[in-house]
């Protein structure tokens, strides 16, 4: 069966922001599957404690970490390139790096939701590129970008610029996906609802948090799947959707 045509598993799994959170938690479960990983995030350290205890308790696999702030563009390209030499081929890549910081607008802290939307947006965009000049060079591949249920409207608060940037994402990768529609490169935009994880523990208490081990477990079958979108996790999050998309904003602000 052909690699190309979608058959076979993707064994060649690149992860960016992969030392905590839903990052860390995918390359977890593709581990136990026996994929080989290429793993990036800011935090080293992090990184090398997690690839340790993965090969020691997967010594099949092959792991390969790099460190990669993705609002270094040009680092982006190089190792994500030295991460398909080093592993033979990258077979997906999944677009997961990104920053939940921010402020309501107009309240002094342009910095942080600029930040925000800088590696949310400019970041992912870096990490699109890159990913898709490899794979129009294999010919094949699965690109996967981690957009956010709070893609669906404008939210209010601190998540306001978060959910702008994450919308954009969402666009970016349909936008991919209609350009490479019924080629071997696939492409699937994810939109997790409440997940635990560090960004959800700083927003204190959260409606239908889902715990990180059925988050990770929905996150990995969906990408398995490779559609076109997905909810993660399905239930409630599909469902609600379909009310948040045409509910009034009086409705919509409830949810951030």
């Amino acid at each position: 069966m052909s690699k190309k045509a979608g058959t076979q598993p993707r064994t060649n799994i690149l992860i960016t922001g992969a030392s905590s959170g839903l990052g860390e938690g995918m390359a977890r479960k593709f581990a136990a599957m026996g994929r080989n990983l290429g793993l990036c995030a800011r935090r080293t350290d992090r990184l090398e404690a997690l690839a340790t205890e993965l090969r020691t308790a997967y010594p099949g696999i092959q792991i390969v970490v790099k460190t990669l702030d993705v609002n270094d563009h040009d680092k982006v390209f190089t190792v994500f390139r030295e991460i398909q030499e080093e592993l033979g081929s990258l077979d997906r890549v999944i677009a997961n790096a990104g920053l939940g910081k921010g402020q309501p607008l107009g309240t002094g802290h342009f910095a942080a939701n600029k930040q925000t939307v800088e590696t949310n947006v400019v970041g992912l965009l870096a990490q699109c590129e890159a990913a898709l000049g490899i794979f129009r060079a294999q010919g094949y591949g699965h690109l996967v970008v981690v957009s956010s249920f709070s893609a669906l409207r404008g939210m209010r608060g601190n998540i306001t610029a978060y959910a702008a940037s994450k919308s954009a994402a969402a666009s970016l990768a349909e936008g991919i996906r209609s350009q490479h529609l019924g080629s071997p490169i696939k492409v699937t935009s994810l939109l997790p609802g409440y997940i635990e994880s560090e960004m959800t523990g700083r927003a204190g208490k959260t409606p239908l948090l889902a715990s990180a081990d059925r988050g990770a477990n929905a996150l990995i079958s969906a990408i398995e799947r490779e559609p076109g979108k997905a909810y993660i996790p399905r239930w409630p999050w599909a469902a609600l959707a379909q009310v948040i998309r045409f509910a009034p904003l009086s409705v919509v602000r409830r949810v951030g």
